[in-house]
């Protein structure tokens, strides 16, 4: 992930996890697809419908979750994050653990993946 000691571009957000850093570009988009995921719809209270329900699932077992979590993944990618174009979701179930491959495109036409590691 590129990261800059000071934003450059029109498109950065502070680096999760990096203090002072910054993302930018492609990298800010993964970034922000990964904070879509993660963030359960309805706990942030200045946009209370960002985010995504894949919280409502983390009890289930895993195979009958992942239909549930694929769907949930497509519909918040598609309605928080209008600078990429979604491809596809790939779970990998690894006993009860399941991570998320999520393949877009940006406007550069280069095909990116992002990995969130789900539970």
């Amino acid at each position: 992930m590129s990261t800059q000691s000071h934003p450059l571009n029109l498109h950065w957000q502070p680096a999760l996890k990096r203090d002072g850093e910054y993302v930018c570009g492609l990298d800010d988009i993964s970034q922000a697809v990964h904070i879509i995921l993660r963030t359960p719809r309805g706990s942030d209270p200045h946009r209370p419908f960002f985010g995504s329900d894949l919280w409502r699932y983390i009890d289930w077992p895993a195979e009958r979750a992942i239909p549930h979590v694929v769907r949930e993944s497509v519909e918040a990618i598609r309605q928080w994050e209008p600078r990429c174009k979604f491809l596809k979701v790939v779970p990998e179930l690894d006993g009860e653990h399941l991570t998320l491959r999520i393949q877009w495109r940006a406007a550069d036409g280069v095909i990116n993946e992002t990995e969130v590691v789900w539970r």
